[in-house]
């Protein structure tokens, strides 16, 4: 019989990654100034609304999915799996912005961050499965766009 994992090790690694991935880069796999934020703060208005191909979303689309995606995914963490979740749609609701509508929807994204960070780190326990896949699936979706965001910008800022 093995002893049971410490639940602190997992809640620090999900601290760390999280702050990696969104804030402030640690170097556990991304490079300095290169977090979502700070990715997002070098990106104007103009940048965010162009698509770099006909099949493909601009960055506002990006952001505005990745919000959507860890909205839903607090749901499923907390138990209220919602009924219908419009993917799709999550991918054309917002597609091009004015310098107004960019710094709302960078907020927008910035307080579903806070809030679901806010719900983990209230977490007493991690013995529920939703709560650790809902974790890594923040993570690793949210990274996976953030990659793509980055890419984008290497053909946007040419």
């Amino acid at each position: 019989m093995t002893a049971p994992f410490p639940e602190q090790f997992f809640k620090d690694a999900v601290d760390f990654l999280f702050e990696e991935t969104f804030t402030n880069v640690r170097g556990a796999y991304l490079d300095r100034g290169t977090s979502l934020f700070e990715t997002l703060a070098t990106i104007d208005a103009a940048e965010a609304s162009k698509p770099l191909s006909p099949c493909c979303g601009s960055i506002a689309a990006q952001v505005y999915h990745t919000r959507f995606y860890i909205d839903v995914s607090e749901q499923y963490m907390n138990g209220t799996p919602p009924e219908n979740v419009d993917w799709d749609g999550s991918w054309t609701a917002v597609t091009t912005v004015n310098d107004e509508e960019w710094r709302a929807l960078v907020g927008e994204l910035r307080a579903s961050f806070d809030r679901v960070k806010a719900t983990i780190d209230g977490y007493d326990s991690w013995s529920n499965p939703d709560r650790v896949n809902g974790a890594f699936t923040i993570l690793m979706h949210s990274a996976f766009h953030l990659g793509q965001i980055r890419q984008s910008l290497c053909t946007l800022k040419q």
